[in-house]
């Protein structure tokens, strides 16, 4: 078994990095992806906790790209080392991740929410705060229920509190990836929103703009919906992968470690006949 799509504490996720390898040796997974957003900071604790327990860390990242209705996602696995172009991303996304959080904290407090940036700093030291640190502070504040509540009902696009994040340019995050020494891949392309009709021209696009694969298997995906992007992306000449998208128990219950669209356990083919002869030829 196999996960090529992991959340830390070091992004948005409810586990730090060694505790994540640790799970991860527990549940007898081989070889995990770690791909914090707009982050690599966890990478180091990970590898190095994987080296001791024999769990093989492939070193990532998720990107938030823009220019489509949806979320467009790009991941970037197996960096070997990071550049100065991908240095330069993510520190422009730390700043402006700061300035939309104070804009969602001001949208919140402007409904009588009492809550602070500082508060967030302080509770949350340490880590990149993202939505789901603010929809876990809601469910804390006895605002709804569940974390997921908070999404549905106040932090995704067109609702009271989202604010639109400022992303990467698509060329720019291919080229800081393939620099680093890593290959970028198409995280769950059916949060791109697009049609079945326009996904072929766009998935034929990215390829041949550097994209070497795509995240066909997803846990937000209808298993469908997987099985049509898997044929899809063969036809193209895309590797694929999986993933479970884990953030933590408390962040996405939904979701499992290990385990993809459909409930699914993922496969190490994902790894040993997809991603890692992808890097071996890089």
């Amino acid at each position: 078994m196999v996960d090529l799509h992991i959340h830390t504490t070091a992004s948005d996720g409810q586990y730090t990095p060694e505790q994540i390898v640790l799970k991860a040796h527990e549940k007898k997974i081989s070889t995990i992806a770690i791909t914090d957003h707009d982050t690599i900071n966890g990478l180091p604790q990970a590898m190095e906790e994987g080296k001791k327990l024999g769990v093989n860390v492939v070193p990532g990242v998720e990107l938030n790209i823009s220019g489509f209705p949806g979320e467009f996602h790009l991941l970037g696995l197996g960096l070997k080392n990071p550049s100065k172009s991908l240095y330069e991303i993510l520190q422009k996304v730390i700043e402006n991740r700061n300035d939309r959080n104070k804009k969602i904290i001001e949208k919140m407090q402007n409904d009588g929410i009492d809550i602070s940036f500082e508060e967030m700093q302080e509770k949350y030291s340490g880590t990149s705060i993202g939505r789901p640190h603010f929809a876990a502070m809601m469910v804390e504040k006895k605002i709804v229920k569940t974390t997921q509540l908070a999404f549905n009902l106040y932090l995704t696009k067109g609702k009271p509190y989202y604010v639109e994040r400022t992303c990467s340019n698509l060329d720019e995050a291919i080229i800081a990836i393939q620099e680093s020494g890593g290959i970028p891949v198409v995280a769950h392309p059916m949060s791109l929103y697009l049609s079945w009709g326009k996904m072929p021209e766009t998935l034929q696009n990215f390829y041949e703009q550097g994209v070497g694969g795509i995240e066909a298997f997803h846990p937000g995906a209808r298993m469908t919906d997987c099985l049509r992007l898997e044929e899809l992306g063969r036809k193209i000449g895309f590797f694929l992968t999986a993933g479970s998208d884990f953030h933590g128990e408390k962040i996405r219950p939904d979701r499992k470690l290990g385990h993809t669209a459909g409930k699914r356990k993922i496969d190490d083919s994902f790894w040993e006949n997809e991603l890692k002869p992808a890097l071996e030829k890089l």
